[in-house]
Order: structure tokens, then C-alpha cells, then sequence
């Protein structure tokens, strides 16, 4: 099908947003364009962020989810990665809210910057200190909290990346084949999700969630040591059911064959949100329904993240709040870029 000259074709059936951020400028989506030699080894040292923006009805404001945890988390990645911080996680977090605001969002969306060495090196190459590129895309994504049902799971055949292969508690693009090998196996399978193992056969996490498990009124997840991703939504989880819930939580080595006897198992994460598990090889978790715990969980989750639990305020950046309210989106964009440069020239001066 031939599409209309410097338009894009609609993802997953919705349109595209106007606007994206790449390196400092907001930048209309369908000028946001590479050369297609550039992108081949772009992948291999990328490293980015996933973050929910949550729209309260009642308050007409759109609440960032942990934003400054999500870019300190961010900022360890790019340590790691050796990347050089000619754009800082300071500014990311500027330009995350400075786009959400540009494309006048006003329901719930996923966030995803991206930071990446942009000059198409190899990715057997040693890079040190490098300057980089970041990008940033916002999309809407409903949020399913309230959703009923919960999910099937297997443990995969395939094991987790090891610490001194690819460490997992950096949230890189490269360690996602190894989810892609978890969860494809998962669903040729008959499953919904995959639960991994780590060389020891001890549990790690998901596919691309972390996971806590329910025992006698205790809330237990893998340690970050066990191969998982340094989860954001877990630590909130754990504070909401010490806190809210008056529950006792632990991190410990858990194994496979807690998965069959625990009274509840969830998975968690930025775009999994809160979801129970029923099954685990075919092994019915509790009573194959999604447990109290889990449920209490995603009720409290979900009035923290529209802004209905004032205990937990500092969780929530609001973004709309005192931005030039009245102009359109590509009013924004443009009095924000105009800013930046005529910053940028008075600095050279």
C-alpha cells in the first residue's frame, strides 16, 4: 500500500503522537528521521527507560510514576555502558516532561527514552566515554489495573543471563534476546509468560517483569544478586504492602517449587503494571483466582498512581501543572526548542 509522501503509518492501529524528543529538541514525529545504515548496531549498547504516566479525571493533571527513580536508574546504566553524559539524566527527566506536555496527553501513556551510541560503531568495538543520542517517545497506553483475569506461566528451559555475561540489573536493549528466547518459548507452549531460572536454579524473574510470591501472609521476591533487573515497581510494591498493607516483605532465594505452593504469585513492572499469576506449570497457584493480596496490591497501586494517596505524593511528578496553559502542543514545542537555543546562543556569546 503506497502511503502518502513524509507520512507514517499508524503503530498497532493508533496514531502516531505529534511529537518525540531527540537530543534536547522536541521534534515532530515524522521528521524524526536516520539514514537506515545508521540503525544496525545502534541496539547493541542502547540502554533506556519504561515509564508510566497516569492521568488523574478528577484533578485534569498527568502524573509522571517515579520519574527521578527511574532516572537515577537510568543514569547507572549509562555508567555502566561506559557512555559519556554529554546529555544528562537531568535532562531526560526535562525532556520527558517537556514532551508529554508538547503532545497534550491527557490520558494514560508509557514513556521510553532511549540512549544509544549513535555513530553506528560496531558493536564488537571497545567504546569508551563516548558522547551519545537520546531519544524519547511517548505513546498511550491504558492502564490495566482494573482489569479482571490473571496469566499462565512456565519455567523456561532457557537459564538468566549471569552478572559477568550481561549484567541484568542494567536495562538494556541487548538483554532482551534473552526474554525474547524465555517468552517465545512461553507461547509456543500454550503459556502466557515465562518464569527464568538463574545457573543455580534458583528463581529470577520473568520475562520481562519481576515477581513476588505469597507465603503465609509474607511477601517474598528474588534478590537483585539472584540475576534480576533492579525493578522500580517491586521496591513500590514492597512499600505498599509493608506500609498499606501491614505485611511482612523479604528478599531471599526463592525456588521453583515455591512457585507450586505459594498462596499467590504476581508478576510486576513498569508496563506489566500488577498481574497475577494462576498457574505455574500447570500447578494451580491458591485456588487458580487472583489472590487478595495481589488485588489489594493493584487497588493501592492504582490510587497511588493517579494521585489519590497523598502519603505517597513524592512518587508523583505532575505534568501540566504551571506549563502555559491555553497553548496547543506545537505552541509548547516551539516555545520550549526557541528557549533552549536562545540559551544555548547567549552561553557561546
Amino acid at each position: 500500500m503506497t502511503q502518502s509522501k513524509g507520512k507514517q503509518a499508524p503503530r498497532n492501529g493508533q496514531p502516531n503522537p505529534h511529537f518525540l524528543w531527540r537530543s534536547g529538541q522536541i521534534v515532530p514525529w515524522e521528521q524524526a528521521t536516520v539514514h537506515v545504515t545508521s540503525v544496525g548496531w545502534t541496539a547493541v549498547g542502547a540502554v533506556f527507560e519504561g515509564i508510566r504516566g497516569y492521568w488523574s479525571a478528577s484533578r485534569r493533571e498527568l502524573f509522571a510514576f517515579q520519574l527521578d527513580a527511574h532516572m537515577t536508574r537510568l543514569a547507572r546504566s549509562m555508567k555502566l555502558m561506559r557512555m559519556a553524559t554529554n546529555i544528562t539524566a537531568a535532562q531526560v527527566r526535562q525532556g520527558v516532561l517537556e514532551l508529554l506536555s508538547a503532545n497534550e496527553f491527557r490520558e494514560d501513556v508509557y514513556v521510553q527514552p532511549l540512549v544509544y551510541f549513535a555513530e553506528g560503531i560496531p558493536g564488537y568495538v571497545g567504546v569508551v566515554e563516548r558522547p551519545v543520542d537520546v531519544l524519547i517517545t511517548a505513546r498511550p497506553s491504558p492502564s490495566t489495573l482494573e482489569e479482571d483475569g490473571g496469566l499462565t506461566a512456565c519455567v523456561s528451559s532457557w537459564a538468566r543471563i549471569a552478572d559477568n555475561v550481561m549484567p541484568p540489573r542494567v536495562k538494556a536493549l541487548a538483554n532482551y534476546q534473552n526474554s525474547r528466547l524465555v517468552s517465545t518459548e512461553a507461547r509456543v507452549n500454550g503459556y502466557d509468560q515465562a518464569i527464568v531460572l538463574n545457573r543455580e536454579g534458583k528463581v529470577t524473574e520473568a520475562a520481562s517483569s519481576c515477581i513476588v510470591i505469597v507465603r503465609d501472609g509474607v511477601a517474598t521476591s528474588p534478590p537483585w544478586s539472584a540475576g534480576t533487573l533492579e525493578s522500580i515497581t517491586r521496591e513500590a510494591l514492597f512499600t505498599l504492602a509493608r506500609n498499606g498493607l501491614g505485611m511482612r516483605v523479604e528478599e531471599r532465594d526463592v525456588d521453583r517449587t515455591e512457585l507450586y505452593i505459594a498462596d499467590e504469585v504476581l508478576l510486576c513492572g513498569t508496563l506489566m503494571e500488577v498481574k497475577p499469576v494462576l498457574s505455574v506449570d500447570r500447578y494451580t497457584v491458591g485456588d487458580g483466582r487472583p489472590g487478595p493480596v495481589t488485588r489489594k496490591l493493584q487497588e493501592l497501586y492504582l490510587r497511588v498512581a493517579r494521585g489519590e494517596a497523598p502519603a505517597y505524593g513524592n512518587w508523583l511528578t505532575p505534568v501540566h501543572r504551571g506549563r502555559r496553559a491555553g497553548s496547543n502542543g506545537a505552541e509548547r514545542a516551539a516555545a520550549v526548542n526557541g528557549a533552549r537555543r536562545a540559551g544555548t546562543t547567549k552561553a557561546r556569546a
